[in-house]
């Protein structure tokens, strides 16, 4: 403590558990002020991942389909994940397996540019399914 005076520094506890009590010489300032300016390069660093949805009807027509593959396609290139579902209004229900057959066809026109995460699934009025892209490296 007198050398930490001595110098004008401060004494900083580094390991308390240990025996005896870690300790260093530092400017207590400016060791946070680093410790922020790492933080906020890790985070910048760090990707922020985007989901993107698209919609489709029970009984989508080939052209809209394929208008949305192609936008599915470009999403996927750019990085972000896909969250296909088909919407069924009133009694379009019924159409369940048209739906199912629907995004599992998305999924294996899209499998160059992505993997499938989560297979079709019905919530309530919705059959849901995600698509992550694939790594660039291969």
């Amino acid at each position: 403590m007198r050398l930490a005076t001595e110098l004008e520094v401060d004494l900083v506890e580094i390991s308390p558990n240990a025996d005896p009590p870690v300790c260093k010489l530092m400017d207590y300032g400016k060791f946070i002020y680093q410790q922020k300016k790492r933080d906020k390069e890790l985070k910048a660093k760090s990707t922020q991942i985007t989901v993107k949805e698209i919609r489709f009807g029970p009984q989508t027509d080939e052209h809209d389909y394929e208008f949305k593959r192609k936008n599915a396609e470009k999403f996927l290139k750019e990085g972000s994940k896909l969250k296909a579902f088909v919407f069924f209004k009133g009694r379009s229900i019924i159409y369940k397996e048209q739906g199912q057959i629907l995004l599992l066809r998305l999924a294996q026109d899209l499998e160059e540019f992505g993997k499938v995460e989560a297979m079709p699934v019905l919530e309530g009025k919705r059959m849901i399914m995600f698509i992550a892209p694939k790594k660039k490296g291969k």
